[in-house]
């Protein structure tokens, strides 16, 4: 890496004129920042697409666990909303995550804990 700036006449040009130049360090600071910003941002709007038929045609393909975990999150996500929509208290949600515990299985018990694996090992007898 050290040819680079060590030994590239390049780079020694590129360096010494943002030092001495305030106008060439704007440019090339646009050049290197915005530029590439607004291709991607033409690149994204590109490829978005916004066809219906498009969409209802990769819904219907998409895998079963995909589709549940969609609908998964979009009970919770209500739920969220519900909560927030009727001003009530969710920090008990925030308390629960750090403590690994979830709030959304059953909908009248707020904390509960998550269910570990069974770690028993079934041994054969000989």
């Amino acid at each position: 890496m050290s040819f680079l700036y060590e030994k590239s006449n390049a780079w020694r040009w590129l360096v010494r004129k943002t030092r001495d130049s305030r106008p060439f360090f704007f440019t090339f600071a646009t050049v290197c920042g915005v530029i590439p910003g607004i291709i991607g941002y033409g690149v994204m709007q590109f490829t978005n697409s916004t066809n219906p038929e498009l969409e209802a045609r990769l819904r219907q393909s998409a895998r079963p666990e995909t589709t549940m975990m969609g609908k998964v999150n979009q009970e919770r996500l209500a739920e969220y909303l519900g909560e927030l929509k009727q001003k009530q208290d969710t920090n008990d949600r925030y308390v629960a995550a750090l403590k690994g515990e979830t709030l959304t299985r059953k909908p009248y018990q707020r904390i509960q804990p998550v269910p570990k694996p069974n770690d028993t090992v079934t041994t054969k007898p000989q």
